[in-house]
């Protein structure tokens, strides 16, 4: 199994830095949230530290809906995902390579729009600035692991583009709340964010283990 999701990554990956197409949509996308929010509210100080977290959690949410469009329509092309539905392996490994493949896209715009995110924001962290490396780790695989999978439920859908979001943030309002509570918490130090990465880590187990049992289904499904 490991070996065909790495040969499945493998592929995505050559393809991304080939077109660039799922990164650069992201990274303009963010930005823009980013920038237009900053002027919005001219963010200062304590009021900056309350808001970052939901800024940056949205404007990660909706950009990365576009790179998780991209992920399947790309297998429709020259019948390449009914290939794949013929090969004799599980199709967890698919949905394991596409669900890594987009965490590293959106790790990448993550560490792209840090700097400008912290320039715009005037941010100073109060509190313990390491457990970001937790929070929005797990944030960010609750969101590509629950948007790949239902980016392949609605791929026969004539508006995907429109389905996808419908479907998923509904879902992902549980990890959307853990991840802007802790992400505020830890920039305004007001009290202990371990409660919100618990419940980030049991949302992410329960998604990828949910998705993994029924991804053969959708798979399969006409």
């Amino acid at each position: 199994m490991l070996s065909a999701m790495w040969t499945h990554l493998l592929k995505d990956m050559r393809i991304e830095w080939r077109s660039k197409e799922a990164i650069n949509s992201m990274l303009f996308f963010a930005l823009l949230v980013v920038v237009l929010f900053s002027l919005a509210f001219d963010p200062q100080g304590s009021f900056a530290r309350q808001i970052a977290g939901g800024v940056l959690t949205v404007a990660i949410m909706f950009a990365a809906v576009s790179a998780l469009n991209q992920a399947w329509a790309r297998e429709i092309r020259h019948q390449v995902l009914d290939a794949q539905r013929m090969a004799p392996s599980p199709g967890a490994e698919m949905f394991l390579a596409k669900v890594v493949a987009n965490f590293l896209f959106v790790t990448v715009v993550q560490i792209v729009l840090a700097p400008v995110f912290v320039v715009m924001y005037n941010l100073h962290v109060v509190g313990q600035a390491w457990l970001l490396a937790a929070v929005l780790p797990l944030g960010t695989w609750a969101l590509v692991a629950n948007g790949t999978f239902f980016a392949a439920l609605s791929i026969r859908s004539r508006n995907r583009e429109l389905l996808l979001p419908l479907i998923l943030f509904p879902i992902f309002i549980p990890a959307l709340l853990a991840m802007v509570q802790a992400t505020r918490v830890i920039l305004t130090g007001e009290s202990d964010p371990t409660l919100w990465i618990k419940l980030l880590i049991g949302y992410d187990i329960i998604f990828t283990t949910v998705s993994l049992l029924l991804f053969d289904v959708v798979l399969h499904a006409e």
